[in-house]
């Protein structure tokens, strides 16, 4: 429960913390997402009880009225949320209100066909097949320990080559050691996929288990930080940022822009959308087709500085 929640009225603080409970119990949402989800709830909730003169009780929440939903959406504009975060807002208060009404009953239908703003989705910005080497071999260039350098250019590989995310590989442990042909990862939702491993991923796993001065015992991480605890993101994050100016490369070269570029040089090389989307751990085909434009985008580009004009 959020800080704010305990001042909401005692049912709905409930019914928002038992929300929760079943989203972290039933669908294993990681804890960024219900922190997320609890602070966006809980604005709403805060908003209803004012905009209605009063608390609003669990039952009214259901049967809230289209211009009550508009005069919400309205008030987190004039602040300033912009309408990607209102709609990921709107998203939240839906599977909240759809649960709600589940649990007690009643008709969300006004709630749940709430429409959201409209918003252009950011397109991933992948890495050239050259960054993507040059990014992993820099890195292990700037660290001042073997080791080190070894960890930071597998998790890279890592990223690169198994379309992982960041998450995903730092909370490998050190079982999965010698990586297996395909690697079973457990993503999002609690989603599982198996992953093929190519050799030179598991040579550089195998590189930085050599070096690394920790016992790695089985059920503890695999990537460990200087002092031997759980590798932080945040650090492989700063080791990129600085081999990104080294290669004046863009800001987007970031440890997400690794699994970006996984799978937009899959899809080059004519790899099944399908395929793709069941390597990367998407729920929705509709997620993965966002590399079906950035790959159109790149051949617009090759085609604009290419072809020979009259």
């Amino acid at each position: 429960m959020t800080a704010q929640a305990a001042f909401l009225q005692p049912a709905a603080a409930a019914a928002l913390s038992a929300w929760l409970a079943h989203l972290r119990a039933m669908d294993g949402a990681a804890a960024n997402t219900l922190v997320a989800y609890g602070r966006d709830v809980t604005g709403y909730l805060h908003f209803m009880a004012a905009h209605q003169g009063g608390a609003t009780g669990t039952n009214g929440l259901i049967t809230l009225t289209p211009s009550d939903l508009r005069a919400w959406m309205a008030s987190e504009r004039a602040r300033g949320v912009s309408a990607r975060s209102l709609a990921r807002s709107l998203s939240a208060v839906k599977g909240f209100t759809a649960w709600l009404a589940d649990r007690q009953g009643g008709d969300a239908t006004t709630v749940l066909a709430t429409r959201g703003p409209k918003y252009r989705r950011k397109l991933p910005r992948p890495l050239s097949e050259d960054g993507a080497r040059d990014m992993i071999a820099t890195v292990g260039d700037q660290a001042r320990d073997d080791w080190i350098a070894a960890r930071d250019m597998a998790v890279l590989t890592l990223l690169y080559g198994c379309g992982l995310r960041i998450s995903e590989a730092l909370g490998l442990t050190a079982a999965t050691h010698p990586l297996p042909e395909s690697l079973r990862i457990k993503g999002k939702g609690g989603k599982e996929r198996m992953v093929p491993v190519l050799p030179v991923t598991r040579d550089a796993v195998a590189r930085y288990v050599r070096l690394c001065p920790y016992d790695l015992a089985p059920g503890a991480p695999l990537f460990r930080g200087a002092r031997g605890g759980p590798l932080n993101p945040r650090l492989i994050a700063l080791v990129m940022e600085k081999a990104r100016l080294q290669l004046g490369l863009p800001a987007t070269a970031t440890p997400h822009a690794m699994r970006h570029s996984f799978a937009t040089h899959l899809l080059s090389a004519g790899g099944d959308l399908r395929a793709i989307q069941e390597l990367l751990g998407h729920a929705s085909l509709s997620t993965t087709q966002a590399y079906t434009a950035v790959d159109a985008a790149r051949l617009m580009e090759v085609y604009d500085r290419a072809h020979p004009r009259a």
